[in-house]
């Protein structure tokens, strides 16, 4: 069973990302952008699933903070899917450096289908 990191303050997108994931991931939820680092050291996900928006540190935000922690050698590299409110938002998943993303609202098979392929190519050595 894979470990995930889901950042949201929405418990509707929570409950959606537990209906999708629960049978095949362990779901750990922190509410803040700004705890994003901390839950990583702590969880030590095998994903992180991050709503682009979250109260006092978005999403992009998040997503930079982890692959600047990553890039200094503090983190292990893992893959990051960011939940986007708009397709437009695809160009700041990109900024961000985000595996791969997925537009709200959540469509459960959509969103377990792209956790297990993101993993599958994470996996894959290069």
């Amino acid at each position: 069973m894979g470990e995930v990191l889901l950042v949201t303050d929405a418990d509707w997108i929570a409950q959606q990302c537990e209906a999708a994931l629960s049978g095949d991931h362990h779901l750990h939820r922190v509410r803040r952008g700004a705890d994003t680092l901390e839950a990583v050291e702590q969880v030590e996900p095998d994903l992180v699933l991050l709503d682009m928006q979250v109260g006092n540190m978005g999403g992009m935000a998040a997503c930079l903070a982890v692959r600047q922690e990553e890039g200094m050698g503090r983190l292990v590299p893992r893959p990051v899917i960011m939940l986007l409110d708009r397709e437009a938002d695809e160009f700041l998943a990109r900024r961000s450096e985000a595996d791969a993303w997925l537009v709200k609202p959540i469509n459960p098979m959509r969103l377990a289908r792209l956790v297990a392929s993101t993993l599958a190519e994470a996996s894959t050595p290069a």
